[in-house]
């Protein structure tokens, strides 16, 4: 699949929140003073509560502002209704919008700030989540740190293999219970290949000095190669299967059972 990483150049990029290849509309950027020694409205969870919505007695009014307060309370960046009353244009400082998800992304000059992003591949999205945040938090430092990538994602293959019902304490061990379980043999390559580059005495989390780039880029590749065959596919296969009219299943699993 082709991968068009977010620029300020382009018109149409993978989404940095969906991942998706997706037409980007672009917005510029325009500032309403406000009131004299005023301050930023910061919703939180803890100030929605503050606010007593729910004393308000006109109910669509209420409904309103409940719904406005809750996304503000996500600390995210969201539309709220179109201004018209601005008087300052600010300069180098953008927002796109995703076509498929409606997410913003904010852009200052010819950088995105939000949301933070490195430079690897956009992750499986069927990663389990805790793995799912060690690969976005490497992908994060990819540019800074190589080395600290590479150890957050084989600190997250590791919690793949556990998440595949392996102890996840030994990547050679669990590679050999999931070779008995009769693992894909391309599967098998990947995950040798991420023991091997780790030289066999590198611990998952644990830096190697010897780690570039290239290095933590071919584990970004490896680890979604492992969700994609171990995850997705199973996954896309069950729903094809589960689809199916329940007499065609009921035909199959006779079958299968030999009656």
């Amino acid at each position: 699949m082709k991968f068009v990483p977010p620029s300020a150049t382009e018109t149409a990029f993978n989404c940095p929140h969906c991942g998706a290849l997706a037409k980007q509309f672009w917005f510029a950027a325009h500032a309403e003073p406000m009131e004299k020694d005023s301050h930023p409205l910061i919703i939180s969870e803890e100030r929605l509560k503050e606010l007593k919505l729910d004393h308000i007695e006109d109910k669509d009014q209420r409904a309103h502002l409940k719904a406005w307060a809750e996304r503000a309370a996500k600390g995210v960046p969201f539309w709220e209704h179109n201004r018209t009353n601005v008087d300052k244009a600010l300069t180098n400082l953008s927002f796109s919008q995703c076509y498929n998800c409606d997410d913003i992304s904010i852009w200052i000059y010819d950088r995105l700030v939000y949301p933070q992003r490195g430079e690897a591949p956009p992750a499986n999205p069927d990663l389990p989540e805790d793995v799912r945040r060690d690969y976005d938090e490497a992908s994060v430092i990819l540019d800074l740190s190589p080395r600290g990538a590479a150890a957050l994602i084989r600190l997250g293959i590791q919690k793949l293999c556990k998440e595949l019902g392996q102890p996840g304490e030994n990547i050679n061990a669990d590679i050999k219970a999931l070779v008995a379980g009769g693992l894909d043999p391309r599967v098998q390559k990947a995950l040798d290949a991420v023991r091997v580059i780790g030289n066999n005495a590198v611990h998952p989390g644990q830096i190697d000095l010897r780690d570039d780039r290239a290095t933590a880029e071919s584990l970004f590749r490896l680890m979604n190669l492992i969700a994609d065959k171990m995850i997705s596919e199973p996954k896309h296969v069950d729903e094809v299967y589960a689809a199916l009219p329940e007499g065609a299943r009921a035909a199959i699993e006779k079958r299968d059972s030999g009656d």
